[in-house]
């Protein structure tokens, strides 16, 4: 694995507050024409989960890079709707998405304790990076739904999001926006800065598709600016992993194209 050019450190407090900032001026503000900046939060929530899963499976964990994106959400969804289900019963919506991130990160580090401990894996950072990720889970889960239904109000949430179906795309698009940035980079030529990038590529992605579902409950006009901030991130930073791409490529590069009919 390559040397960091960001610390964890650094990595996380962008993924906490600009996380929380989007879902803070999405949600409350009323306005349906930010709730765009839900999902930038979530982005930046993507690249913090990332992070977290290139260290911990960098220890060679293999076939657990995919398996921890998906637990990093199956965490995120308890947390974020126990968060903002809670803000609803004491009629102080604003403590939702902080009660579910606390709940997350109490989750994670129990988890990766017991991953340590218990089923004795031995991975240094797996209490922490476990944290992170459960952490990251709930930041994209509520940062997209906050964005698709344009409220933090759990009622709404439940009517415009879950009861919708929408929270499928949601799960699995933020689950893989985690999972797969190390799963496409991973190999002793790896790097923080091209693996990263494609993160942002991959929440962009579900950002795009947060928008496409947000067209149909709040306002076609919020969903269709979700939708071309999103497009814009996604083609900016996957033109630039296709740059670190060739640049890590070394010697060369080809693209092979399809396969031809029959070659299978």
């Amino acid at each position: 694995m390559s040397e960091p050019a960001e610390t964890a450190n650094q990595i996380d407090t962008k993924g906490v507050v600009v996380g929380l900032v989007g879902i803070y001026i999405a949600g409350i503000s009323g306005i349906p024409y930010l709730a765009f900046l839900a999902g930038i939060g979530a982005i930046f929530a993507t690249k913090m989960g990332a992070d977290a899963v290139r260290r911990v499976c960098s220890y060679g964990i293999g076939t657990g890079v995919p398996s921890i994106g998906m637990l990093a959400l199956g965490m995120g969804i308890i947390a974020a709707m126990f968060g903002l289900a809670l803000g609803k019963m004491y009629k102080a919506v604003f403590i939702g998405p902080i009660v579910g991130l606390v709940l997350a990160l109490v989750i994670g580090f129990v988890v990766g304790s017991l991953a340590n401990k218990i089923i004795k894996l031995n991975i240094p950072v797996m209490e922490r990076c476990l944290t992170e990720i459960a952490g990251a889970g709930v930041l994209v889960l509520t940062g997209l739904s906050v964005m698709i239904a344009g409220s933090m109000d759990f009622v709404v949430i439940t009517e415009k999001v879950i009861t919708t179906g929408y929270i499928a795309p949601v799960f699995i698009l933020g689950a893989l926006g985690i999972l797969h940035p190390f799963n496409a980079s991973l190999g002793p030529d790896e790097t923080q800065d091209r693996t990263l990038v494609h993160a942002y590529s991959c929440g962009a992605i579900a950002m795009v598709i947060g928008g496409v579902c947000s067209i149909a409950v709040i306002d076609p006009i919020a969903g269709i600016i979700s939708i071309v901030i999103g497009l814009a991130i996604w083609y900016a930073t996957f033109m630039g992993f296709v740059r670190l791409v060739k640049r890590d490529a070394g010697a060369g590069y080809v693209g092979t194209g399809l396969l031809p009919p029959g070659a299978m």
